[in-house]
């Protein structure tokens, strides 16, 4: 029989407290997501309090807009206008700022079909197969799943019938599976599309994605007039029809860091005009400093220890983002100075190293942030590549971004269109050694064609 005996372990664990953890997430918030978490802190944290905002208005332009808001109350108040009128209660201010939400909620592209819907002149079982539809579509208008798969048990004859009037509603083409097929009916359902638009975008659409408006003219005959006329129609169509109508709120990329090439030296500045300065608010150092109840005292002290490691946590993100495109700017000195294709192999171990830091905070410093180069702008994540052989700068002196660079320059530039075999020589003689299936590899990674399809291009 085994018998169970309590006994004593010692053990060492290490656990993060709510501030590391904090420190720890800010490090990898993008520009744009630390301005919505300093808000999101300043609302939580009455300790906190903004010194400058150089990303909004000056208190000089708010004051001469309110001056322009009076004086256009006092026209509609003088006019004549028996329509406008003004209420000083609450309650109408109430209404108002409802009715003012209520119209800016944004409409949805199934909203706006099925309010067209209802009302055209079809049956209830048509009406039921066109909801049915219309709540199938994606953000681009596009089908998610089989129409009819999805409307089993409905004719196809009805179904198709009940297609054909989605697809004219406003915005028309969609209810359709793919982009191809969206301007084809929209070809179909414009009254004044040119005679050669509907045959370029079923039969010729293809050579029409890569510009080949010669070779079109050539295949279909055109006169020169004509084949203007067909392009500039196109042109007009919408491929994804529903997008004008997607909720989604667009979030652009904003450069975290700016890396110039100034007087032969790079300048590296950090973007910080987006970013609020924030700083301890004066009445809550004035209450620490004074006596109060125990309660009072520990609220006071605690939100200005957590304001103060706020602030610092969000400078050593900067400084730490410095260190890490600084360390970049040195190993990349020849993509910086010449361009994509001299992007040099790197890995988080060798920038790692040069700051002083693990790993795994390079990791989280460089994630989802942007970087503005004379080259344009590219995520922070770009500049660590693997080289073609080997591990990163242990392996060849040639990253395998920068060979795509070159592969796509031997390509654009070629008289004859090269075969993978071909390009591979041409990289050897440059001295870059490179297999014909891993050209082949890369050149479906940059989506260009094979020698045979850019031949008969």
């Amino acid at each position: 029989m085994q018998l169970q005996r309590p006994s004593i372990i010692q053990e060492q664990r290490q656990k993060l407290s709510p501030q590391m953890i904090q420190s720890i997430r800010l490090m990898s918030l993008p520009l744009q997501e630390l301005k919505e978490e300093i808000q999101l802190e300043l609302e939580a944290n009455p300790a906190l309090e903004i010194v400058e905002d150089r990303s909004t208005l000056s208190l000089e332009s708010i004051r001469e807009e309110r001056e322009s808001d009076s004086a256009a109350q006092r026209l509609f108040e003088d006019s004549s206008d028996p329509g406008w009128s003004r209420s000083g209660d609450d309650d109408s201010d109430s209404k108002r700022m409802f009715l003012e939400g209520a119209i800016t909620v944004p409409e949805t592209l199934q909203d706006h079909l099925l309010w067209q819907l209802r009302l055209q002149p079809l049956s209830p079982e048509q009406r039921e197969i066109g909801e049915l539809l219309i709540q199938n579509l994606n953000a681009d208008g596009f089908f998610k799943e089989d129409p009819y798969l999805l409307c089993q048990g409905y004719s196809p004859e009805t179904i198709n019938m009940v297609m054909a009037v989605v697809r004219s509603l406003e915005p028309t083409g969609s209810c359709v599976a793919d982009y191809r097929e969206s301007l084809v009916v929209q070809t179909l359902l414009s009254p004044g599309a040119p005679p050669a638009a509907l045959t370029v975008l079923r039969d010729h659409i293809d050579m029409l994605e890569r510009g080949k408006h010669q070779d079109i003219q050539k295949r279909l005959k055109l006169s020169d007039e004509a084949v203007a006329e067909t392009m500039a129609f196109i042109k007009r169509l919408n491929p994804f029809p529903g997008r004008q109508y997607s909720a989604e709120e667009t979030r652009y990329a904003i450069p975290d860091v700016q890396v110039k090439l100034k007087d032969d030296e790079f300048v590296i500045a950090i973007n910080d005009e987006e970013l609020p300065i924030i700083g301890i608010n004066p009445f809550f150092d004035e209450l620490s400093e004074s006596k109060h109840d125990k309660t009072t005292d520990v609220f006071v002290k605690e939100n200005i220890r957590n304001a103060r490691w706020f602030i610092q946590s969000i400078h050593q993100r900067n400084r730490t983002l410095i260190k890490v495109v600084r360390a970049i700017v040195e190993f990349q000195r020849q993509f910086f100075a010449r361009g994509p294709k001299y992007l040099a192999p790197l890995t988080l171990k060798d920038i790692a190293g040069e700051v002083g830091v693990h790993e795994t905070t390079i990791s989280r410093i460089a994630g989802k942030k942007y970087i503005q180069t004379d080259w344009g702008l590219f995520e922070l994540r770009y500049f660590f590549t693997n080289s073609i052989s080997g591990s990163g700068s242990r392996g060849s002196r040639f990253s395998k971004e920068g060979v795509k660079q070159v592969i796509k320059e031997l390509i654009e530039a070629e008289a004859m269109a090269m075969s993978d075999q071909e390009i591979s020589g041409q990289l050897a003689r440059k001295g870059i050694k490179l297999a014909r299936r891993t050209v082949a590899k890369y050149r479906l990674e940059l989506k260009m064609d094979s020698s045979f399809g850019r031949r008969h291009d």
